[in-house]
């Protein structure tokens, strides 16, 4: 049997240790030997780090044997795209875009507490239905060994599905995977941390493609104005912006300010604000009670 993770992700990972980098350089080394045991895996890839390091790892292990996916869907942005293909491009990945059709399902809609199973689900439904027709042995997917502290239903999915996960099987966590990445020349060591666009959509608001829309354009107008770490959450015809700590302070300078509010207006907003506690990664899950 492979010695790739299946586990279950139920309990709290160890904190992070300090990066030492001959130890990431023996994880990844136990992460090659075990996809090289696979005879061919499709692996879920959206462009991220942990993603793309796994594709590209995949990719080292097994050639043509390995095929990363991308599913596109209206809560996929335009630039997550636009990286995802720059990523393709500059590594050769063996790759191919689905479409998912999440939206589609009531209870993804309805952005209750696990809107993420419903995604995830969807998502390896399609990646099941992909690997029956055309042969590989296995899927896999990017949860690292950092990823088990947060609230993340996609999760459970993934185990129900019975996909991999290489990266927590070989225990690597995040600071490790970007340290990894710059090592291998990839251009996604230092990419901010990214998530759907549902993600910005409280819960028990209603995920529709409009609302999505006009959240890619209103966060395209931050990354225009070379903000590098930011949300755009909507409220209703509230944009509240979170901007990272470090690049909190240009936000509110008064061109900025203004450049910002006049552009998020623009993108279908009625009300503009700036959040005073900056960017928290999983912000809005803040307000669930998980027991």
């Amino acid at each position: 049997m492979s010695s790739v993770s299946r586990l279950s992700v139920t309990t709290p990972a160890a904190p992070a240790p300090a990066l030492d980098a001959s130890q990431a350089l023996a994880k990844q080394e136990k992460l090659f030997t075990a996809l090289r045991e696979l005879d061919s895996v499709l692996v879920a890839f959206s462009g991220g780090a942990d993603s793309a390091y796994l594709a590209w790892a995949a990719h080292q292990a097994l050639g043509e044997r390995a095929l990363a996916i991308t599913a596109l869907s209206a809560s996929f942005s335009r630039h997550d795209r636009e990286q995802a293909e720059a990523f393709i491009a500059a590594t050769g990945l063996h790759h191919e875009f689905i479409e998912t059709r999440e939206l589609e399902n009531p209870l993804y809609v309805a952005n209750n507490a696990d809107r993420c199973y419903h995604c995830k689900d969807e998502l390896f439904d399609q990646m099941d239905a992909l690997a029956r027709t055309r042969g590989f042995a296995a899927i896999a997917y990017g949860i690292n060994a950092d990823d088990t502290r947060d609230f993340r239903p996609g999760h459970r999915a993934a185990h129900e599905h019975h996909v991999l996960a290489p990266l927590l099987g070989a225990q690597l966590y995040k600071a490790e995977i970007r340290f990894l990445s710059q090592q291998a020349g990839l251009a996604t060591w230092n990419r901010p941390a990214s998530a759907c666009l549902s993600s910005r959509v409280p819960y028990g608001s209603a995920v529709t493609p409009e609302l999505l829309e006009k959240i890619d354009r209103a966060e395209a107008v931050l990354r225009a104005l070379d903000f590098r770490q930011f949300r755009v959450r909507a409220h209703g015809e509230l944009a509240r912006i979170e901007i990272a700590p470090d690049e909190l302070a240009r936000g509110f300078e008064p061109d900025v300010s203004r450049r910002i509010s006049e552009g998020v207006k623009s993108a279908g907003f009625v009300f503009v604000t700036v959040d005073l506690e900056g960017y928290r990664q999983g912000s809005l899950n803040s307000l669930l009670k998980i027991k």
